[in-house]
């Protein structure tokens, strides 16, 4: 048996790592706000080779901690599927009080570049010198 198509379902699973990254690298940024902003360009391009945590780095997402480890939130962003989804983010901004950073961005998800839904996410990162320590997220639905 040849096959000869692809069914929909198979396209958007194919289709799911192709988001662009809009947290591009900014010349203004601190040395602190460029770590967090690597983090957000690989919540979409997946290539978390220039985010830098801690070892024994954290995460907590609305109120549930979804990271134990530097090690594992960088295979997370490498592999994870529940980034896959990630369309883009857009709308950033950030704030440096000492060593913590605060990002507030749209995050838009979809599949097979059809956006599914829009949530606004901020994310207070704690970077004690060059690598993230902890990151706490909030999401909340875009009407």
């Amino acid at each position: 048996m040849r096959i000869t198509h692809v069914s929909a379902l198979a396209a958007a699973f194919l289709a799911l790592g192709t988001a662009t990254a809009v947290a591009e690298p900014n010349p203004a940024d601190t040395p602190r706000q460029a770590i967090a902003r690597a983090y957000i360009d690989a919540l979409v391009s997946h290539d978390a080779s220039a985010v830098p945590f801690t070892p024994d780095a954290t995460r907590v997402e609305v109120g549930f901690q979804t990271g134990y480890s530097g090690p594992q939130l960088t295979s997370d962003l490498a592999n994870g599927l529940q980034y896959r989804v990630i369309q883009g983010v857009r709308d950033l901004t950030m704030s440096e009080s000492g060593d913590t950073v605060t990002t507030r961005y749209l995050l838009d998800t979809g599949i097979a570049g059809v956006r599914l839904t829009t949530v606004e996410i901020v994310e207070t990162f704690v970077i004690p010198v060059d690598a993230i320590q902890t990151i706490e997220a909030t999401i909340t639905p875009v009407a």
